[in-house]
C-alpha cells in the first residue's frame, strides 16, 4: 500500500519539478565548471552538492575553500547567507510535522526552489502529501547533484561557455511565480510577497533587504491568513 502511494506521488511530483530541472542543468553545470576552474579536485563539486546543497552558499564556498582556514568566519557567513531558511522552516513547519522519517529529509533538502514548489503547488486529490513533498525535494536534489557532477567532469572544456549562467535562476523563479499566480488561491500570497519585497528594497537598499522583506512577508501572511486559506481577497 505504501509502495503504491509512493509511486503515485512520484508520478504527480515529477512534472512540477521540470522547471527546476531546466534551471539546475545550466546553473549546476556552471557551478561544477567554476569549482574545477578554481583548481579543486573533480570530486569536490559532487561532495558539496550532496552535503551542503545550498545553492548560493556553494558558490561562496569556493572562495572559502581557497582562503586561509577561518572556521568562525565561515560559520557566521554561512548562517547569514542561509538565514532565509529560518523563514522557510517557519512557513512549512505545520506541513512537515508528523511525516515520520520523511520530515528529516524534507528539512535537510530544503532549498529555494523546493520551497517555492512545495508552497505553491497544490497536492493532487488522492495523493499523499508527505510523499508528494518528499519526491519534490528528492528530485530537485538529484537534478542538482547530477548537473554539478556533469559540470565538474566536463570541467575546462565548457568553462568558456559558462558566462551568464546565473540568470537561469532568476528566469526559473519567474516561471514558478507565474505558474503559481495562475491559480486564484495563490494570488494574495503572491501580491504580499512582491509588495513586501519592493517596499523592503526601497527602504533598506539592495544589500540588506532580504531579511526585512521575509519578516514583513511573514507578518502580512499572518494578518491575512484567513483570507489566504479561503482563497479570496481581503474585505
Amino acid at each position: 500500500m505504501n509502495d503504491k502511494k509512493a509511486i503515485e506521488a512520484l508520478k504527480a511530483a515529477f512534472p512540477n519539478t521540470l522547471p527546476i530541472l531546466a534551471g539546475f542543468i545550466v546553473l549546476g553545470m556552471g557551478y561544477g565548471i567554476y569549482l574545477r576552474s578554481s583548481g579543486l579536485p573533480v570530486w569536490y563539486p559532487t561532495l558539496t552538492s550532496i552535503v551542503v546543497f545550498g545553492g548560493s552558499l556553494e558558490f561562496l564556498l569556493v572562495s572559502m575553500l581557497l582562503a586561509p582556514f577561518q572556521p568562525i568566519a565561515v560559520f557566521f557567513l554561512s548562517l547569514l547567507v542561509q538565514a532565509r531558511h529560518i523563514f522557510y522552516g517557519l512557513t512549512l513547519l505545520k506541513r512537515y510535522r508528523g511525516r515520520g522519517w520523511k520530515s528529516i529529509y524534507l528539512i535537510y533538502s530544503m532549498c529555494d526552489e523546493t520551497f517555492s514548489v512545495n508552497c505553491s503547488t497544490p497536492v493532487p486529490p488522492g495523493i499523499d502529501e508527505g510523499w508528494f513533498m518528499f519526491f519534490i525535494s528528492l528530485l530537485d536534489q538529484i537534478y542538482w547533484v547530477l548537473s554539478v557532477t556533469a559540470g565538474s567532469v566536463l570541467g575546462g572544456v565548457l568553462s568558456q561557455y559558462s558566462e551568464g549562467v546565473e540568470f537561469v535562476m532568476t528566469a526559473m523563479f519567474c516561471v514558478i511565480f507565474i505558474r503559481a499566480m495562475e491559480k486564484k488561491e495563490n494570488r494574495i500570497s503572491g501580491i504580499i510577497g512582491v509588495s513586501a519585497t519592493l517596499l523592503s528594497l526601497l527602504v533598506f537598499g539592495k544589500s540588506v533587504f532580504l531579511i526585512p522583506s521575509m519578516v514583513l512577508i511573514l507578518v502580512f501572511l499572518f494578518l491575512f491568513r484567513k483570507e489566504i486559506e479561503k482563497g479570496r481577497t481581503p474585505q
